[in-house]
Formats: structure tokens, C-alpha cells, sequence
């Protein structure tokens, strides 16, 4: 599959998804383009890479330049059919050789972030460029030079940068988890799912290990920007301690198994959480709806009689149905809060850690709290 050099195809029917390529893999091919050029004065095009799990792909050049002891390639980010804010992005990859690095050393350009904060999978200090991405690429300057598996690394610089990057950081979760000045390098296999939401997934991942490395002993999983908001206001918490959840309910209860904080609050709104009660992982529309007999039963099981339990169930939205049950001096909330704080903990099982949850309205008011 060749990489394209311009906008994205027409949208496919759902069985017919388009994958496309990571950063890493972009800034891999652009790499080893550049480096070509270095010991051959050509530049490929297209440009052959080996990425993991066999795949050798092939992309083709934006823009190439070179100069005195190093030379640059541009690659232009094709994500597929996947909804990627870096989608059509340029990824630019300068090689310098000489330089004193005992191997290939890696630097930031324009573009792309530092790390500021533990927890992450680089030191502080380090240019935002994970660690699978610069194993692709290391390999991939190796099969440029034809390299043999006992021969050292060459000693190379690779700077990599991404047109616009700073100005696209500031949509996603980057200035949480402590990268700034742009975006990360990123990609295990170097192919973009479309849909699978595995770079948010990974979001919440760092920012757990973000938490945990600065000492955090609560934080909080919120589904928006307005339960991040309550979270702010009931327990005091810091940005770095809030974790964007979003429709992920299951990927933070899971990885907090796993790598457990003392405390955590799920916050979020109370629709969400009804799912979450009824034992959704993924809160998400198309994924999950919210059962309202479901919540009749819950009605019930805190004083609800049955012609408010039947108005329950007819109703039309969680919110609606928690509602008529105050309307009644019903808890609807809290019993919803206390179910979905139940599974919360089955999830996490033996996990050393104490949840709580917190249901709020469009507004941001509590309409259900369990502790």
C-alpha cells in the first residue's frame, strides 16, 4: 500500500474501512529516505520500510532536500478512514550524519513534543518519539545501509518534525501528560485501525502512569469536560489527576487493575453511568443504550411502587427517569451511582483500590453520589 500525497478518499461503507499509517510509521519511511539520500545522493520514491508483524509498505516522498552531511524527506500522513486530527500532516525527518551519539540519537523538531512529567515511557527531557517508532526506524536506517546483526549502529541524528503540530497538540490529551511544544511520535505496528480508538485508549493508559509517577493517591474518570469540571470542584484534584475517560469506562477500570491508585472516582453523566450500572464497559451510543427497565428495577429495589416504576420505564432518558423518581422523593441517582460503583469494582476485583462514583446532569449538578 502506498502512502498518498494528498486529501482523503471518499468515506467507505463500514465493512470497507481504509487503514492508514501511524506517525511512526511515516516519520520510519521518511527516515529512511533521508538516509538513503545520505550515503547514495538519491532520494527513493516510493520508499520501501519493514514495519512489525511483516508488513513492508511502501510511501511515497512530499518533499526531499539535502545539504552538507545530512539530508530531509517529507512524508504526508494518510490515516485512512479513521477520524485522526493528523491526518494530511507532513512529517519531516532530517539525518545528520557524524554526529557524536555513539548510534542514532533522536532530537524534536518543529512540531513535535518533550516530555516534562514521569510516568511516561521516555525520561523527562526526551523528544516525544516512543520507543516503537524509534525501534522502526532504527532498523530501518540499518537496512538502508545493509547493516549485518553484528554491526553497530551508525552514528546518526534523526530530528523529527510534524508541520502544525504544536497548533494540533492543543486538541489532544499532549499538554495533560506533560508533552509540550507538539505532538508524539506514535504506533506499535504502524497502522492506524480506523475506529478502534486505540490513541485515546493509550491516553488514559499514560495518564494513569502519569498520576502514579507524580504520587497521585486519587484520581479521578471523567466522560467530559463538565464532569472534569465537578471533579475539580468536590475533591480539589489537579489536571494531572483527572483522565479523560470519555466512553472508556472499561479501559481505565482495567488498566487501574493492574497499576492501582488508592482512590478512584468515576464522574460523569448520569445517562453514561446508567450503562455503566448495567454492566456496559463502553458508554458509547452505538456500543451500549441505556436500559430503562433496567432502571425500574432499580426504582423498585429503593422504594419506587409500581406505577412510578412503570413511568420509569417509559421514559424516554436516564436523566428523565431519575427525575420522576425525585419528583417522588425517590433516590433514582444514588441507587444508579451505588450499581454502576458496583461494577466498577468487579472490574477492578482485587485491585487495591477504592471507587466511588459521581452522576451529574447536562448542567453539572450531583443528581447521584455513591461512595
Amino acid at each position: 500500500m502506498t502512502e498518498q500525497r494528498g486529501g482523503r478518499r471518499g468515506q467507505l461503507a463500514s465493512s470497507e474501512l481504509r487503514p492508514g499509517w501511524t506517525t511512526g510509521a511515516c516519520a520510519t519511511a521518511a527516515a529512511r529516505a533521508a538516509y538513503t539520500a545520505l550515503l547514495t545522493g538519491q532520494f527513493p520514491d516510493p520508499v520501501p520500510v519493514v514495519l512489525p508483524q511483516g508488513r513492508t509498505p511502501t510511501f511515497a516522498l512530499t518533499a526531499e532536500a539535502q545539504g552538507e552531511g545530512w539530508a530531509e524527506a517529507v512524508i504526508t500522513k494518510d490515516a485512512g478512514d479513521d477520524p485522526d486530527i493528523t491526518h494530511g500532516a507532513l512529517v519531516r525527518v532530517r539525518v545528520s550524519a557524524g554526529e557524536p551519539v555513539g548510534g542514532v540519537g533522536f532530537r524534536a523538531g518543529a512540531g513535535v513534543g518533550t516530555i516534562t512529567l514521569p510516568g511516561l515511557p521516555l525520561p523527562v527531557g526526551e523528544p516525544a518519539i516512543n520507543p516503537m517508532p524509534r525501534t522502526m526506524i532504527i532498523a530501518n536506517l540499518r537496512l538502508a545501509a545493509g547493516l549485518d546483526a553484528e554491526a553497530p549502529d551508525p552514528d546518526l541524528l534523526v530530528t523529527v518534525g510534524i508541520n502544525d503540530g504544536e497548533q494540533l497538540a492543543a486538541k489532544t490529551l499532549n499538554p495533560r501528560l506533560g508533552i509540550v511544544g507538539g505532538l508524539s511520535v506514535l504506533g506499535t505496528t504502524g497502522v492506524v485501525v480506523p475506529y478502534s480508538c486505540s490513541a485515546w485508549i493509550d491516553s488514559i493508559r499514560r495518564g494513569v502512569d502519569v498520576a502514579r509517577a507524580l504520587g497521585h493517591h486519587h484520581v479521578a474518570g471523567c466522560t467530559g469536560s463538565t464532569s472534569e469540571k465537578v471533579a475539580r470542584e468536590v475533591f480539589g484534584l489537579p489536571e494531572t489527576a483527572l483522565l479523560d475517560m470519555g466512553d472508556f469506562a472499561g479501559a481505565v477500570l482495567k488498566y487501574l487493575r493492574r497499576h492501582p491508585i488508592e482512590r478512584l472516582t468515576l464522574c460523569g453523566g448520569v445517562g453514561k453511568l446508567a450503562k455503566l450500572a448495567d454492566g456496559h464497559l463502553d458508554l458509547h451510543s452505538a456500543r451500549s443504550q441505556v436500559d430503562t427497565r433496567f432502571l425500574a428495577g432499580l426504582a423498585r429495589q429503593v422504594g419506587a411502587d409500581e406505577q412510578l416504576a412503570a413511568a420509569v420505564a417509559q421514559a424516554t432518558t436516564a436523566l428523565g427517569a431519575v427525575e420522576l423518581c425525585a419528583a417522588s422523593g425517590i433516590e433514582l441517582g444514588d441507587a444508579i451511582a451505588q450499581a454502576a460503583r458496583q461494577v466498577a469494582a468487579g472490574v477492578l476485583g482485587e485491585a487495591p483500590v477504592a471507587v466511588d462514583v459521581i452522576c451529574i446532569d447536562r448542567a453539572g449538578t450531583i443528581v447521584g453520589h455513591a461512595r
